[in-house]
């Protein structure tokens, strides 16, 4: 390359960097003005904050049915959690072997609902004190968690269990089961809202609808609507 083109490169290059120099301080004084948003300055609005709660207790299409009710839950989702076999099918968790049970994702706002909240209407709408059982349903995927994702859930959790058991709410004991947070798999399209489009079903009828009237009489000022 002859050295007239090395020259005219050299003073394109310096002319470029002073010009963006001479830009990234302008903006620097613009935002430090106010007249312009610095990146991660916050001017586009507060994001909502979102925590998530999972939770085993029993047949999912009665827990989806209370909780989604609750003022302050973003959505529930049913599926399967506790086990170590990879995207488990309900057929498969139904076996009682895949170390799974029927869960619930909660992603709800603190701002509205704190995770003691969710805590009480678990451990009170449902009988935390049957192992591997709720109701006529029976088998370790029926059993009792809290899966914790830090330590205030799992502070939390062992206070909430600790408080319900001192004041004798159940004849017996809790045993709920206080785990760590390790994966969770969403369950099959059709459990999604089951309560809601299947009311009439003989299940629906005889022991959802039963445990969520009750639940909503208990929590009513904490309801929707």
């Amino acid at each position: 390359m002859a050295r007239g083109t090395l020259e005219s490169h050299s003073t394109v290059g310096s002319v470029r960097r002073s010009l963006v120099g001479f830009l990234a301080l302008g903006l620097m004084i613009a935002a430090a003005a106010g007249l312009v948003a610095a990146p991660g300055s916050g001017h586009s609005g507060p994001k909502p904050q979102r925590e998530t709660a999972t939770f085993a207790a029993g047949c999912f299409w009665s827990m989806e049915a209370i909780f989604k009710q609750l003022k302050g839950v973003v959505s529930v989702t049913p599926g399967y959690a506790g086990g170590k076999l990879a995207h488990p099918s309900y057929e498969q968790v139904e076996t009682g072997t895949t170390g799974h049970a029927e869960s619930l994702n909660i992603a709800y706002d603190p701002k509205v609902i704190t995770y003691r909240d969710l805590l009480e209407v678990l451990l009170t709408v449902r009988d935390p004190t049957t192992l591997n059982k709720q109701g006529n349903d029976e088998g370790p995927q029926y059993r009792s968690i809290i899966f914790y994702r830090n330590d205030d859930q799992r502070h939390e959790a062992k206070d909430m269990i600790a408080r319900i058991n001192e004041s004798h709410m159940w004849p017996r004991p809790i045993v709920t089961e206080i785990q760590p947070y390790a994966s969770f798999y969403r369950a099959e399209e059709y459990h999604m809202d089951y309560y809601r489009l299947h009311p009439n079903e003989p299940y629906c009828r005889y022991v959802v609808a039963p445990e969520v009237a009750h639940f909503r009489a208990r929590f009513k000022a904490k309801l929707k609507n």
